[in-house]
């Protein structure tokens, strides 16, 4: 089955809302988890508009499952994973002007800085996985710079499925295909919710893991947490994840 990772960035946004620690985002983390998830995502950005770089440290004693850390390859950034020592850092090309994610990296014209990064995570022990889009020739070129994994930036499917189009998939299975002939795992995420999720998983090959926050956590108003994250986790049982 596809794990489910879930972003915890928006409940660190409706604390840094009103002050003080509520909602409290390690326990947060650790009651997800406590429901089935099998991993925790942060973003942490320069501003620490939503996760603060404390969050991370404090983070790291309570995720028992997988910890994913989300960011641009800074220097600043490079320190904090490599003192935190996450199992997973994802690159995005996000500057620290961007409001979310909206791209995948060109990985071909940032070959040099994304292989220097790819190098020094993986020396401490993590594994790298860059954030791209279907692109094969850009697929290929995250394994010439020795990522360990892919994360699919999968907004035109989200787009493209909720105006009726459930072929918008099609890019996404054959780029997890190609990914997966060149040696790389394959993730995904950006816009997957309750309504798209499950038709995506079903029909991409080779899914490890898919990262979600915005909507799993807006859903959570609604359902409740623990019955929200039942529900992804259901969308997820019968995902076309493979390891042959």
């Amino acid at each position: 089955m596809t794990r489910l990772s879930v972003n915890v960035n928006k409940i660190a946004t409706l604390r840094n809302a009103r002050g003080g620690n509520a909602p409290n985002v390690v326990e947060a983390a650790k009651r997800i988890q406590s429901f089935g998830a099998q991993g925790i995502t942060v973003h942490p950005r320069p501003d620490e508009r939503h996760i603060r770089y404390a969050d991370v440290r404090d983070l790291k004693a309570a995720v028992r499952t997988e910890f994913n850390i989300e960011g641009y390859p800074s220097e600043g950034f490079l320190q904090l994973v490599l003192a935190v020592k996450p199992e997973q850092v994802t690159l995005v090309p996000d500057g620290p002007n961007v409001l979310t994610s909206n791209a995948g990296w060109n990985v071909l014209a940032e070959s040099n800085l994304l292989k220097s990064a790819t190098e020094e995570l993986q020396e401490a022990g993590i594994r790298v996985s860059l954030f791209t889009s279907t692109d094969e020739s850009q697929i290929e070129a995250a394994a010439d710079i020795g990522a360990n994994r892919i994360e699919l930036y999968t907004e035109p499917y989200a787009v493209g499925f909720a105006r009726g189009d459930a072929d918008a998939v099609i890019p996404f299975a054959r780029g997890a295909a190609f990914a997966h002939s060149c040696g790389l795992g394959v993730n995904a995420g950006h816009d997957l919710d309750l309504q798209n999720l499950e038709h995506f998983a079903k029909n991409v090959p080779y899914l490890a893991e898919v990262s979600i926050g915005h909507a799993l956590i807006s859903d959570a108003l609604y359902l409740g947490l623990e019955t929200t994250v039942k529900h992804y986790l259901a969308r997820l049982q019968f995902s076309a994840f493979s390891e042959e």
